[in-house]
């Protein structure tokens, strides 16, 4: 479904991507982890058009779009959820699902798909009519998943989900990613800094370091990896 080459990213004179190449799989989930500041949000912010390369491609459905303004990637079929939830606070749980799917008319299949996400996050629907600024870490980062689903993404790029939330909740909220990818069969690029759990979600993973890819492969077997396990996992 995605394949980013060769992607160069710069700030100013610092090179912040050099080289990044992956591949997602349609229908995987694939995990991106690394150390803060290694390259892992600037990748996908690469991807959703919210900077542009110096160089490099990504292809989406063999289509490039490397460059491409970030509305025409969501159009395409890619949503972002951005680390820090980013909810709109005044409104209500609702309405943030309803902005969601602002761009679409099938007001029918509107109505359903926000009771399918009251499925997913039962919480939601409990606190609908309740302003979103109000709720939890948790439960902002489960409405921020799913009002990027609203727009019936084929491939979502999740920016650091676990951060700021409690370890129980983090589970939870990655056990729903795993039934919205086998059931609502939308592709996922999770970049992730908590990588014990990324990679027990993930079925392919990659560990970057300082804007380099140093590793790839299947994700149960990166994460048996000794200098990954170093590294990253704590033990």
């Amino acid at each position: 479904m995605l394949v980013v080459s060769n992607l160069e990213v710069s700030y100013g004179a610092i090179r912040a991507l050099q080289g990044v190449s992956l591949t997602v799989p349609d229908g995987a989930v694939v995990a991106l982890v690394g150390a803060n500041g290694a390259g892992k949000s600037t990748t996908l912010n690469t991807i959703s058009g919210l900077l542009r390369p110096r160089s490099g491609s990504i292809l989406f459905d063999g289509v490039e779009i490397a460059g491409w303004r970030p509305e025409r990637i969501v159009a395409r079929g890619i949503v972002q959820v951005p680390e820090g939830r980013q909810v709109l606070g005044p409104l209500t749980v609702e309405e943030n699902l309803q902005l969601g799917a602002i761009t679409r008319g099938d007001r029918k299949n509107i109505v359903a798909d926000i009771e399918r996400m009251y499925e997913h996050f039962p919480v939601l629907k409990e606190r609908h009519t309740q302003q979103a600024g109000t709720l939890s870490g948790g439960e902002q980062q489960m409405l921020a998943v799913a009002r990027a689903l609203m727009l019936r993404p084929r491939l979502m790029l999740l920016d650091e989900p676990s951060f700021g939330l409690a370890p129980l909740i983090v589970r939870d909220l990655f056990k729903i990613l795993g039934k919205i990818n086998r059931e609502d069969k939308v592709t996922i690029l999770v970049v992730e800094q908590n990588a014990q759990l990324a990679l027990e979600l993930a079925d392919q993973a990659y560990v970057i370091e300082t804007g380099k890819i140093v590793m790839s492969g299947n994700a149960k077997e990166i994460a048996s990896n000794e200098d990954v396990r170093k590294s990253y996992l704590g033990y």
